[in-house]
C-alpha cells in the first residue's frame, strides 16, 4: 500500500494534527531503510503518537481498513526489522519519549518507548544508578525490546529481556493490555512479556514499559590483551569465563580491525588478534587482585601482553571505539556495503566458531572482520562488498550461510542480538524445526490479518 486514501488521510490529521502525520515525500523516505543494506518500500504515511490512546486508535483504524502498520524507533537496526515492506503506515515512536518515572528505591524506572538509551541512562545516572543492555547505538528503548538487543556488557548483566519487568502493549486491534509487574519476581501464568520482548513488532507496539536499573559500579578497569592468533585469544574467552572473575564486557577483535581503529582513534594497540575486557568492583585493592589473575589465565592461554587501567578517560576511548567498529568498517571502504553475521554459540563451542569463521572468510576470497560479544558466545563476521554486483554479493551469502549453519549445528542460534528482520528469516525453520509453525500460530492469534510489521521473522 503505497498511497492512502482521502478519509484514511482525514482521521489521521484529525486525530494527531497535521504536524504529527505525513504523506511527504522527505519523511516517507526517511523510514524506507535502517542501517543495514536492506531496502523496503515506500510508506503511505508516518505517524508520530504521543499516548498509548492515540496508538490504540491508530492501530484499531488501521485494523478496521486493512493498512499494514510498521513500528519505528531510532532506526539503527541491522536486518531491516523496522523496514515498511508492504508500504502503508509507519508509526514513528520517537514522540513518545517521556522517563515517566525513576524510582530508585526499587531500582526501577517507568519509560516510554521512544527514550533513548543514553538519555536514560542520564537520568538514572542522577541516583547512582544505570541501564545495563548497552547495545553501542543510541536505541530506543522500545526498540531495544523489539530486538531483545544486548551488546558488550550481556555477561554481566544481560541482555534487555532479563531487564524488563513489565510493558503496557497496544494489540493489532487497538485493545490495550499490561504484562507482567512491578515485583522483583512472580510465578504468576505465562510470561507474556518475554513474548513481546523480541517479537520486532510483529504481534503489538509497547507504549509503556518498566525496566530494571543497576548500581553504577564504583571501580571500572578496562584491559587489552593481545594475542598470537585468534584460536588462543577465543580460547581464553572460555577460561575467563569459567574462572568466576565475572568480567561485565569481554570482546574478542581481529587484526584488521585493531588496525582501522588504530589509524582511526590512535589508540596504539598491537595488530594482532586482541580482548577488550571490562571488570567491574567495588575498591581499587579488588580490582588490582582480579586484574592479577586474568593476566595469569591469559598468559597461560598463549597472551603476549596484558595492559589495563581504571581511569575514566582512557576506558572511554577504548569501548568507544569498540563501539563505532561498525562505522570504521565502513569508511574504511567508501562506496560498499556490508552484511553483518550475529551467530551465537555455547561457550565451549566458541574457539571452533571463530576459526570456522576466519576460515570461511579467507577461502571465500571476501574482505571479512570476525569479532564479537565473545563473553556470551556472540561472534559477528562483518562482510564487505559490493551490493550492485550480484556475483561479489553472491559469495558473501555464501559465507554469511555457511558460518550461520554452522553455528546452528553446534546448537546456537542465527541471531544473538539484531533480531530476524528480513535478512535472517531464511534461516528460521532450520534453527527452529516444528516450533517454527507454533510461532507462527501465537503471530496468527494476535494479528489475524496479519498487518504488523508484515514480512519480518515470516
Amino acid at each position: 500500500m503505497n498511497e492512502l486514501q482521502e478519509h484514511h488521510i482525514t482521521f489521521f490529521k484529525k486525530l494527531v494534527g497535521s504536524d504529527r502525520f505525513s504523506t511527504g515525500s522527505s519523511h516517507r523516505e526517511l523510514h524506507v531503510r535502517d542501517i543495514s543494506a536492506h531496502h523496503g518500500s515506500l510508506p503511505a504515511g508516518v505517524i508520530f503518537p504521543t499516548t498509548t490512546e492515540e496508538v490504540s486508535r491508530i492501530l484499531a483504524f488501521c485494523y478496521d481498513n486493512d493498512i499494514p502498520v510498521t513500528p519505528w524507533g531510532a532506526g539503527t537496526s541491522t536486518e531491516g526489522n523496522p523496514v515498511p515492506v508492504c508500504g502503508g503506515l509507519v508509526v514513528d515512536l520517537t514522540m513518545m519519549n517521556r522517563i515517566i518515572a525513576i524510582r530508585p528505591q526499587d531500582l526501577q524506572a517507568d519509560v516510554e518507548p521512544g527514550v533513548l538509551r543514553k538519555e536514560l541512562n542520564r537520568q538514572a545516572g542522577q541516583f547512582g544508578l544505570f541501564f545495563p543492555p548497552d547495545p553501542g547505538a543510541d536505541a530506543t528503548i522500545g526498540g531495544m525490546i523489539a530486538n531483545n538487543a544486548s551488546g558488550v556488557q550481556t555477561v554481566k548483566y544481560g541482555a534487555t529481556k532479563d531487564n524488563v519487568l513489565r510493558l503496557v502493549v497496544v494489540l493489532p486491534n487497538g485493545e490495550v493490555i499490561h504484562t507482567g509487574c512491578k515485583a522483583p519476581k512472580s510465578s504468576s501464568g505465562y510470561d507474556l512479556t518475554r513474548l513481546f520482548i523480541g517479537s520486532e513488532g510483529t504481534l503489538g507496539i509497547v507504549t509503556e514499559i518498566t525496566v530494571k536499573l543497576s548500581g553504577i559500579p564504583a571501580i571500572r578497569m578496562a584491559a587489552t590483551i593481545p594475542f598470537p592468533d585468534l584460536a588462543s585469544a577465543s580460547q581464553a574467552v572460555a577460561v575467563l569465563i569459567g574462572s568466576g572473575l565475572g568480567p561485565a564486557a569481554l570482546e574478542l577483535l581481529p587484526p584488521e580491525l585493531i588496525a582501522l581503529m588504530n589509524r582511526e582513534k590512535g589508540l596504539g594497540l598491537e595488530e594482532v588478534p586482541t580482548l577488550f575486557c571490562e571488570f567491574h568492583g567495588s575498591s581499587d585493592p579488588v580490582i588490582e587482585e582480579t586484574a592479577t589473575l586474568a593476566r595469569e589465565l591469559c598468559e597461560e592461554c598463549g597472551a603476549v601482553g596484558f595492559r589495563h587501567a581504571s581511569d575514566e578517560a582512557g576506558r572511554t576511548a577504548l569501548w568507544r571505539a569498540r563501539h563505532e567498529a561498525w562505522e570504521t568498517i565502513h569508511r574504511a571502504h567508501p562506496g560498499l556495503e556490508t552484511l553483518i553475521v550475529d551467530a551465537a554459540v555455547p561457550i565451549s563451542a566458541y574457539p571452533d566458531m571463530v576459526v570456522f569463521a576466519q576460515h570461511a572468510v579467507d577461502q571465500a576470497g571476501v574482505i571479512g572482520y570476525v569479532f564479537g560479544h565473545a563473553g556470551d558466545g556472540n561472534l559477528h563476521v562483518v562482510l564487505v562488498g559490493d551490493i550492485r554486483d550480484g556475483a561479489a554479493w553472491g559469495r558473501l551469502e555464501t559465507v554469511n550461510h555457511s558460518i550461520v549453519e554452522e553455528a546452528i549445528r553446534k546448537g546456537g542460534t542465527c541471531t544473538g542480538e539484531h533480531g530476524v528482520g528480513i535478512g535472517k528469516r531464511k534461516f528460521m525453520p532450520l534453527e527452529h524445526g516444528g516450533s517454527y509453525e507454533w510461532m507462527r500460530r501465537i503471530k496468527t492469534l494476535f494479528d489475524p490479518k496479519g498487518l504488523m510489521n508484515p514480512g519480518k521473522i515470516f
